[in-house]
């Protein structure tokens, strides 16, 4: 009698399977601008150690070729993904919204870290089960609107967060371009910074594997080291890979950063 073969290994990533230093993350845009904002993204993720690759709704995504996910800004997401009531400024692109739902979910799913900048965090709150602020600054008037890329807006970090192992415990200098905010959160997330007018502006994941989002566009601060810092966990994250502790390798590797 023949002994039994073990049973088949999942295979790994090819950026892993191919022995590649660099962990490969897909990273979601938009049809329309995808083109400007994607080399910023796949900059910090080269910067950290990474390789970027681009992913919207007229290309192939398949978290399995992946080894980390970054779900980047862009329009507004249908409340039809919340039971929410659509407002008349909302600009939609519903095709993108179940492209990320899915991909975030699959990520999540397959043990691999997500990132989510801007409406990437407030998908990542949506896919698992939360819903929006679609008018955020009516919703939170001491919340000032600086529609800006520069550095205008201070956020506080939540002490003892994930956000503050990463980029450090003081208040962030952050920009802003979002209109949607994160209303009811989503279960397994917790807020990781809020803004001087109560609006949450990062939320973050409790186990592993990794998801941190936030509400700003760390792409545009690539000068500023706490913001660089944000890739540098999501690299880490996908290094640690499906078998690693995603979080304490995180912990373990993250500096203090000073504020910038």
């Amino acid at each position: 009698m023949c002994p039994s073969a073990d049973p088949p290994r999942p295979e790994a990533p090819p950026s892993v399977a191919r022995g590649k230093t660099r962990p490969h993350i897909g990273v979601t845009t938009s049809r329309r601008s995808g083109w400007r904002i994607f080399p910023l993204v796949a900059f910090n993720l080269w910067l950290a150690g990474g390789r970027g690759v681009r992913w919207d709704t007229a290309r192939p995504a398949d978290i399995a070729a992946v080894d980390g996910l970054i779900v980047g800004g862009g329009d507004d997401i249908s409340p039809d993904l919340y039971d929410g009531q659509l407002v008349a400024t909302a600009r939609l692109d519903t095709d993108r919204d179940a492209l990320e739902r899915r991909l975030v979910l699959a990520a999540l799913a397959a043990g691999k870290p997500v990132l989510g900048i801007c409406r990437g965090a407030q998908m990542l709150n949506v896919a698992l089960g939360g819903s929006l602020h679609q008018d955020a600054y009516a919703t939170y008037p001491g919340s000032r609107y600086r529609r800006t890329v520069l550095p205008r807006k201070t956020v506080q970090v939540v002490p003892g967060s994930l956000l503050a192992r990463v980029a450090g415990p003081a208040p962030m200098r952050v920009n802003a371009l979002h209109s949607q905010s994160v209303d009811r959160l989503a279960p397994d997330l917790r807020v990781a910074a809020r803004d001087e007018g109560g609006m949450v502006q990062a939320i973050e994941r409790l186990k592993d594997p990794f998801a941190l989002g936030v509400q700003w566009h760390p792409e545009h601060l690539v000068y500023a080291s706490r913001h660089r810092a944000l890739f540098a966990a999501l690299v880490a994250a996908a290094r640690a890979g499906q078998d690693g502790d995603q979080i304490a390798e995180i912990r373990a590797t993250a500096a203090d950063p000073a504020p910038d």
